[in-house]
């Protein structure tokens, strides 16, 4: 089915299970501890071995020898792997770096072996035995150091973009910000860590994977082995968290496979919490260059937005300007990345890339700029919004509610009490101050398909490959399943993560929920029309109600449709050209109050609201989840999360889950959560969006404004900590 155009009917804005606050389907599962996890596939890969990863100590060089004898010797030793005896791999797709090193060695902690042995205390001694002599060379491990250096970046389609004259523009504007930010490398740090059961079966290899995009760890699988796509099949039932993380293949799935090869039996390969700070990805630091230009009266006529930051040879850049693209009005525009090598872990994906830490750096640019204009924030963010995409006149926004986010979150947050002098308001020794930033976040529609089987029973099957990586997916699936076909949720059974079902959308972009329903409402459109044929109905006008269908006078049961057997139905939604049509972005406005101790520093978030606009709610319980969750990633990249780097070894010193800082519950005040009631019908034809990365973005830069309203100390320099805070208040208590 392609989505070229909005239906004018549509079986899904009936609404009686899709919008409605249900609980999660999978929730009994995992509450009772039976949801099957990658690494407690016990019953699928019995008698499996386990394996060890051994990471480099140096962060660029090559390895000259490795002394393995010791390891092998030690007991319950069964096997033990390096690029020596591996055997030709390719890199990826999905891979800036080498799974696997050998000889030379791109950054510290990449897996050089692994050791395969009856148990995990037998694999963990034997790893620690493997001796490895390298030859270490120098490497760029400072961003700082390497910005000039830095180029536009190649892989990036739209490194730079220009629109009238900025330069000019911003010269001759009667008021002026030019400042610099810096965020810092950070961890996605899920709870459950990479993890992957492997299995060979006459040369095909069954991987049981705690991955998020199905499809896309296939094809890389194959290619790295060099082996058919269809020898491959990977089955990622539950994800314990991801936050992009777990979007492509990583070194735990591809040894896990190399070692069971290797050792002739199922292998489990856990990839130890020491090395996933530093053998995986991250979200990668960034400086910032924000100048704007406005008049007098506040309306922007100049804004400019260039960012720096490093990857390995042939990564890719934080795209931390694309919402400044689309934001805020001004005839006079300039954004350009520039991407520096870096030899450092792997940069990449962590939620919302790109318009997150481009907002922690744009939102407090833009209350730095109401600050100059001797305006309220709200309103100098409300004054510049725009109807259609500024560097592209004529291209409407699908949806565009920015300023009734705005209105609505200024109403319900009391900002009218905020005092705009900072430091005025006190609550004991509590410096007492409100923040707010925009909420931005492109929305993106991805190809996705499902099989839907109804049987004798009246029970609805779907099958897809999407996954659920802690979001919902299982439920609002089975609740566009049981509106299409109009069954109760009870009637609705929901099979995700594996990759011989239809290929779905997968878990990224926050583009998962809204993609991969649209692919089960065409798969079941596909059933309808199989239940009706049975009646000889128009399949257009047929009535699916109370596991009946109706139409022209006459009815049936599901049952009674499928009693001569399985009907099925399956489909991949498409889309057509609506993208260039219409401009589809998702919106919001973050609202937060912070006390920060006079004598201490401390600081202290006391309430916090999003307001967001983004088509139509599927699950309003679950999508509050997912974006409260995501307040609760903003908040940590404010005030605390921060992958420290050595620089003159170049790995990230604090990788653990003890040194590397998020937040926990007594962290987090009360967080309300409003949805705009929104529908979308350009965007898909459930006219949903996404929301679950909507939520992070901005929320940082609201923070640290509140903190400038407390204290009168601005800073540009994340995380917001107790030092950088000390050196400059000069307020006494």
């Amino acid at each position: 089915m392609k989505f070229d155009t909005p239906a004018t009917t549509n079986p899904i804005d009936q609404l009686k299970v899709i919008g409605k606050p249900v609980d999660r389907i999978d929730g009994p599962m995992k509450t009772t501890g039976t949801a099957r996890y990658a690494y407690e596939q016990h019953e699928a890969a019995p008698n499996a071995a386990y394996g060890y990863v051994v990471g480099a100590t140096i962060a660029k060089g090559r390895i000259a020898s490795m002394e393995l004898d010791a390891a092998r010797r030690s007991p319950g030793v069964i096997a033990i792997v390096t690029a020596e005896n591996a055997g030709k791999l390719e890199k990826g797709d999905y891979n800036t770096a080498k799974l696997l090193a050998g000889p030379e060695v791109q950054h510290y902690h990449q897996a050089v072996a692994v050791v395969v042995a009856e148990t995990f205390e037998q694999a963990r001694a034997a790893a620690h035995l493997v001796k490895v002599n390298y030859t270490e060379q120098k490497g760029e491990y400072d961003l700082e150091k390497a910005k000039g250096k830095a180029q536009l970046p190649k892989k990036e389609d739209k490194p730079e973009s220009k629109f009238g004259n900025f330069d000019s523009g911003f010269a001759n504007a009667p008021v002026k910000l030019d400042a610099d930010y810096t965020t810092p490398d950070q961890s996605h740090a899920m709870m459950e860590p990479h993890a992957s059961i492997a299995s060979w079966d006459n040369g095909k290899l069954t991987l049981w994977t705690s991955n998020q995009m199905i499809n896309w760890g296939t094809k890389d699988m194959a290619k790295t082995l060099g082996i058919p796509v269809e020898n491959v099949r990977l089955i990622s039932p539950f994800i314990g968290g991801g936050f992009g993380g777990k979007l492509f293949l990583r070194s735990e799935a591809l040894l896990a496979a190399l070692g069971a090869r290797e050792a002739k039996r199922p292998v489990k390969v856990n990839l130890q919490r020491a090395l996933m700070f530093n053998n995986t990805t991250h979200r990668p630091a960034t400086i910032q260059r924000i100048r704007i230009g406005a008049t007098r009266e506040g309306r922007i006529t100049a804004i400019s937005h260039e960012s720096w930051s490093g990857d390995l040879p042939g990564g890719q850049p934080e795209t931390a300007v694309q919402q400044t693209r689309l934001l805020y009005a001004g005839a006079h525009r300039l954004t350009r990345l520039k991407l520096a090598v870096l030899d450092l872990p792997e940069a990449n994906a962590m939620r919302a890339p790109g318009e997150a830490p481009g907002m922690m750096a744009l939102e407090i640019a833009i209350d730095e700029m109401a600050e100059k204009l001797k305006m309220d924030p709200v309103m100098f963010r409300i004054i510049n919004d725009t109807t259609s995409d500024p560097e592209k006149p004529g291209r409407k926004f699908s949806q565009r509610r920015f300023v009734e986010c705005m209105r609505q979150g200024a109403e319900r947050f009391g900002w009218n009490k905020r005092q705009a002098q900072p430091g005025k308001v006190r609550d004991g020794r509590w410096l007492v101050g409100m923040g707010v930033a925009s909420a931005f976040r492109n929305n993106m529609v991805m190809k996705s398909a499902a099989r839907v089987k109804l049987d004798k029973n009246g029970i609805v099957t779907v099958e897809t490959d999407m996954t659920d990586i802690g979001t919902g997916s299982y439920t609002i699936i089975a609740q566009t399943a049981a509106e299409m076909m109009g069954v109760p949720l009870s009637n609705v059974v929901v099979k995700l993560g594996d990759s011989t079902f239809p290929v779905s959308a997968g878990s990224g972009g926050q583009w998962g929920g809204n993609s991969s329903t649209a692919g089960v409402y065409a798969a079941c459109v596909k059933l309808r029309e199989a239940v009706a044929a049975k009646l000889g109905l128009d399949a257009a006008t047929a009535e699916f109600a109370d596991g009946s269908v109706r139409a022209g006078g006459r009815s049936m049961s599901l049952r009674q449709a499928a009693d001569a057997g399985e009907l099925v139905g399956e489909d991949t939604m498409e889309y057509g050209d609506l993208d260039k049509k219409f401009q589809q972005s998702t919106f919001g406005a973050h609202f937060v109050e912070v006390g920060v101790d006079v004598a201490t520093c401390e600081v202290r978030v006391r309430r916090m609201l999003a307001v967001c606009a983004a088509g139509r709610i599927l699950n309003p319980k679950s999508a509050r989840s997912q974006v409260i969750g995501a307040m609760t990633m903003g908040v940590g990249a404010a005030l605390m999360e921060d992958l420290v780097v050595d620089k003159r070894r170049g790995f990230f010193v604090n990788h653990d889950l003890a040194g590397y800082e998020v937040p926990v519950h007594a962290d987090i005040p009360h967080q309300e959560v409003v949805f705009l009631d929104e529908t979308d019908p350009i965007s898909s034809p459930m006219k949903a969006k996404g929301v679950g990365e909507l939520g992070i973005c901005g929320v940082a830069a609201a923070v640290a404004n509140a903190i400038y309203n407390a204290t009168g100390v601005r800073v540009r320099d994340y995380p917001v900590t107790l030092d950088k805070l000390m050196s400059k208040m000069t307020l006494s208590a």
